[in-house]
This record gives C-alpha cells, structure tokens and sequence, in this order.
C-alpha cells in the first residue's frame, strides 16, 4: 500500500485539526472495508501469547492502546486493530454537544515530535457517541470510554455530569475513565482535589460494578498526585491512567501560552510521575501510563516500572500506525531478552 512517509508529507500540508479529520476520513474506510481491514490487520496486529494477560476481566492480546482524545466520537473502532493496538479508549465526551475552543486550537512541532493542543471536549454528546458505539460493543478489543464535564456546567454541578456519563456508557464499555485532568475546559484541574474524587467514586460505587478508573495531569507536585491517587483507589477506583497533557510550556521554546503539550517533550516528566505513583500504588491497582511513548524500549520501562498498559496518540503523527507494530515487537524481544515467559512477569520488574 502507501508508506506513512508518503502519506505524512501530504497530511503535513495541512494544519492538524484538517489532517486529523482526514485521517479519521481513511480509517472511516479501512473499518468499513473487510478487504482493507484484514491486510492491515495481518501488516500490524501482533499475536504472541507472551503478550497475553487479563484485565477487568477481560483479554487485552497486548498492552499498547489508543488513548483518548483521538477517536472523540467513537467513528474509528473498527480500525483499531487493523492499526496494531491491543485496545482503544473513546473520548472524552460529554452530556451535551459542544464545539469545544476557538480554532486555530492544535499546532506540531515536528522538530519536537510534539503536538499542542487546546480542543476542549469537541464531541457530538453523548447521545450521539452512544449510538455510534452501540453499532461496535461489544469489540473484539477491550475499550474504554473516557467522559468529562461541559464547558459551562459549573464546578458545583460537576457531579452531575460525570452521572449522567456513567449510566449512559456503564454497559457500552469495559472500563470508563474520569477525566478531570484536561488543561482545556476552564477550572476542570480544579476538580483535582480529594473531596470531589471520594464524592465522585462513591456515587459511581452505587451506579455500576463497571471499572472506573482516574486519568490524572502531569503537573501536579508529586506528592499531591500520589496522595489524590491513593484517595482515588481507597474511595473505589479500579485504576490509575498517568498521564495527560502538561501545561509545562518550557518544554518547547516559543509553543503556545495555552493548551496542553504532548509527544517527546511530555515523556521525561511523565514517565517520572508514574514511577513515583507506582511506587506507591503497585499491586494495589491497575496502573496504565501514558505520555510520550514511541517506541518498545519506552514502553517497556513504564512496564518494568508498574504499568499493566501503555497508551500512545501524539507518536501516531509523526511514527504512522506501523509504529505499534514496531513496540510490540521491541517489547518481545526485550522480554525474550530479560527471560520472561509473559509480560505479566514483566510489571513492576523494578519495583520488586
């Protein structure tokens, strides 16, 4: 077919949001297309029992996900494993439509492998990705289903939104995601706090028996980030995602003053906060790290370091999807290397 150097030059003709909804438009094709989709699938979907390991009761076949923030609206899931991925996570969506920021509101730095962006929960609502995703679940692949609040719901009725998500994807989803962590809904950070995790986790308790898991920022002192994580895990969360975007805008010399950074720039700073959090939480939770991670040696320390799964989005744009291919591949060998026999030997090697 065409090589992703081929199709990256055209794409980076445009400006992301344009270049992103393109590709959206071609993997639209690809999990349409029976023909496609199995090329593709048999190009980059990696089958080795090594890689094998159960999860919220489910079988994840390997460990590198899509995370969220890519597929918004759950259009793309029948493309997932034909790009290589072990799993997939929808979202973030909320209770109402929104159009989310101003545009011009995603910017590369392919110097920096990275990508900026400040969308702020473009989604077509909930009622619409419900019944996108109820064409697709159950899917072969675990997925999960990100949710946040709208814009203009105020904080003191935040609860009230992530309620509403709940009950609405509770039976559409093998795990769900809080996110309070995004730098692009005003105050949403602010939700950070232990009163509205123990708050939160208690009212999902009540609602479903579905694993609820907490995505968390990468800016927070790490102190804090590790005490609102156990808060998380005592009150019911049945997981750690660590991390999202960072607003740290030292990272890259003359970024934007807004929005989130992600790519290269956000891998130090986030396999860091990880480490320290699983230091803490390993063998008490599910624990997936996410930032900055592009190839298998990365992924694989994350793993050795506590991670049960890694997830990556921002490598996608400047790797192509043979790149999940390629961390499969490179996490055999570095398990064949160490002498595991599954990757579950593997999480939290560093830790022990």
């Amino acid at each position: 077919m065409f090589s992703y150097e081929t199709v990256k030059k055209v794409l980076f003709l445009f400006d992301p949001e344009k270049a992103h909804h393109i590709a959206e438009c071609g993997l639209k094709v690809v999990g349409k297309c029976k023909i496609l989709r199995n090329y593709y699938e048999k190009k980059n979907y990696i089958i080795n029992q090594k890689l094998n390991q159960e999860l919220f009761g489910v079988k994840f076949e390997n460990p590198v996900g899509l995370a969220a923030g890519f597929d918004k609206n759950a259009t793309m899931v029948n493309s997932m494993k034909s790009m290589g991925f072990g799993f997939t996570e929808i979202g973030t969506m909320t209770p109402m439509p929104q159009d989310g920021n101003p545009k011009p509101r995603m910017f590369r730095y392919p110097e920096y492998k990275s990508v900026q962006n400040a969308m702020g929960f473009n989604n077509l609502g909930a009622h619409a990705v419900l019944k996108n995703l109820k064409k697709v679940y159950p899917f072969p692949l675990p997925l999960g289903v990100n949710i946040g609040k709208n814009k203009y719901t105020p904080e003191a009725y935040a609860l009230s939104d992530y309620k509403t998500l709940i009950k609405k994807f509770e039976s559409y989803g093998d795990y769900i995601v809080i996110n309070i962590s995004s730098p692009n809904t005003p105050n949403l950070r602010d939700l950070q706090n232990e009163k509205f995790i123990n708050e939160l986790f208690s009212m999902a308790k009540e609602l479903t028996s579905k694993p609820i898991l907490l995505k968390i920022a990468p800016d927070m002192e790490t102190q804090t980030a590790i005490e609102l994580c156990k808060t998380a895990v005592n009150a019911g969360a049945a997981g750690i995602i660590a991390t999202n975007t960072t607003i740290d805008y030292s990272l890259i010399p003359n970024c934007k003053d807004f929005g989130g950074l992600s790519g290269a720039v956000l891998s130090e700073k986030s396999s860091l906060l990880f480490k320290e959090i699983a230091k803490e939480l390993y063998g008490k939770t599910i624990l997936i790290s996410v930032g900055g991670i592009s190839t298998g040696k990365q992924a694989y320390e994350r793993i050795k370091n506590g991670a049960s799964l890694v997830q990556v989005y921002s490598s996608l744009v400047f790797e192509g999807p043979s790149m999940v291919r390629k961390i499969n591949e490179e996490i055999l060998e570095l398990l064949k290397k160490d002498g595991y026999e599954n990757i579950t030997e593997a999480i939290g090697a560093n830790l022990r």
